[in-house]
């Protein structure tokens, strides 16, 4: 992002960009809207280019050892574990600039997967083991077997969009990348252990560091983990289990569920109180206050 255009709380509009304001960019662009009004955003876009995506079953030792050689060696890598299994779903994305290399999935095979398999089907799985949640162990091992093997490439957007109409509540955590493995060990021995039963799977991605102020990526690299819980079901015990298993220092997603206060994030962002001063600045009477920026940030 190049920069932003916002309604202050006081009615005037503020540009922070590289031609004026630009050292408070990396403040402004997760903002929380605990700053203003976002009125115009200026992104600095590239090319247009394809991704070759691969997606294969593997086992989560077997990805879990061979987990840097894999970032490293990709543009993208993310990963499906499957609850009381062993079995995981990767996603490997590779950049390629040849246009003319686009072979897109058949269109019978991207409705068949995408849209009747991880949807449809998935919706309706649910519905069946809420009714029955003892049976999702046998059912995710089903499933997980199931997982099927393609390769193809198209346009990045078509290949990192993807369409999601199942309802879910989630939570997400940033941990270091170094932290991953264990903390998904430790997932895994809480499933075999059968403390819940849990049909969604696990999703892990990875991203750089970078430099905005309230970034779960503030100078540092990360695993991002997300648990999942249908809409049907209570997302408790199972996602203060997890909050539970995490490192110190994990950073929670800011739009997905977590419970932590402004005093245990104060902690965990070296720019906290610089973000908060600014928000005093901008904000000083809390126009854009709601209860979730209070307990982040303090009244």
């Amino acid at each position: 992002m190049r920069g932003v255009e916002m309604v202050l709380a006081d009615g005037s509009v503020a540009r922070f960009d590289d031609d004026h304001q630009s050292e408070l960019v990396p403040a402004v662009t997760v903002g929380l809207g605990a700053l203003g009004v976002v009125t115009e955003l200026e992104l600095q876009c590239v090319p247009t280019f394809l991704l070759r995506a691969g997606e294969a079953p593997d086992r989560l030792d077997g990805v879990l050892e061979r987990l840097d050689e894999t970032i490293d060696g990709t543009d993208h890598f993310e990963f499906y574990f499957f609850p009381h299994t062993d079995w995981v779903q990767t996603k490997t994305n590779t950049r390629v600039e040849d246009l003319g290399e686009r072979a897109p999935l058949p269109r019978w095979r991207a409705v068949l997967d995408d849209r009747l398999i991880a949807n449809t089907a998935f919706e309706g799985l649910n519905r069946v083991v809420s009714r029955a949640p003892g049976a999702i162990p046998r059912v995710n091992q089903v499933s997980a077997r199931a997982l099927s093997r393609r390769t193809y490439t198209d346009l990045s957007y078509a290949v990192l969009a993807t369409e999601r109409t199942v309802r879910f509540t989630e939570s997400e955590f940033a941990v270091r990348r170094g932290d991953v493995a264990d903390l998904l060990r430790e997932l895994r021995a809480y499933f075999r252990r059968g403390e819940q039963q849990v049909a969604f799977p696990i999703e892990v991605r990875f991203s750089g560091a970078d430099d905005r102020w309230l970034s779960t990526g503030y100078q540092r690299a990360n695993a991002y983990v997300a648990v999942h819980q249908y809409h049907r079901r209570s997302n408790q015990p199972y996602f203060q289990d997890f909050w539970a298993m995490l490192p110190g220092d994990a950073r929670p997603h800011w739009g997905k569920l977590h419970d932590l206060g402004h005093e245990e994030l104060r902690a965990l962002y070296p720019r906290f109180d610089d973000f908060v001063a600014l928000r005093d600045r901008l904000d000083p009477t809390r126009v854009f206050a709601n209860p979730y920026l209070d307990r982040v940030l303090g009244v």
